[in-house]
Formats: C-alpha cells, structure tokens, sequence
C-alpha cells in the first residue's frame, strides 16, 4: 500500500509540474511577464529543491522525480519571467 500512495503521489507532483507549464505557454505567447511575480516563482523553485534534497535523503524516488520534474517546469518560468520581465 505504501508504494501505491507513493506512486499516487508522484503522479500529483507531474501534474503540479505541469500546472507551471501553463504558465511558461502563456509568458511566450504574450512575449511578456506583466503580473508574474518573480519573487514568487523563484520561492517555489527554492521549496522544490528542499524537495528533492529531502527525497533524496529519504530515498523517496516519488518524491525526487516529482519535485525535479516541478523544478524543471517551475524554473523555467522564473528564467522566462526574467526575460520577459520589461517586454
């Protein structure tokens, strides 16, 4: 049951990483981060390599996949808010 829950929960961590994704789609196509908040995306991005530190130390493979796949996504929107910040 242990390893159910665990998947279950990865799973919910892929898709938490595709919910940034959205969000990096939409900063291309406006060519612009007007109303993302920098400071915040790059706050999520520190909490999720916490994330992986801790799943890594727990050896919770769940975890670590899902909160790189989150870093991946979510870091990718802080480096576009950076570029598009005064476009």
């Amino acid at each position: 049951m242990k390893e159910v829950v665990g998947f279950i929960f990865g799973l919910g961590l892929m898709a938490n990483a595709g919910l940034f994704v959205a969000q990096a789609v939409k900063i291309i196509r406006a060519r612009s981060s007007k109303g993302v908040s920098i400071f915040t995306f790059a706050g999520f991005s520190v909490l999720q390599v916490t994330g992986i530190l801790h799943g890594y130390f727990q050896q919770d493979w769940y975890l670590l996949s899902g909160m790189a796949a989150s870093l991946a996504a979510c870091g990718g929107v802080t480096v576009l808010s950076i570029v598009y910040r005064d476009k």
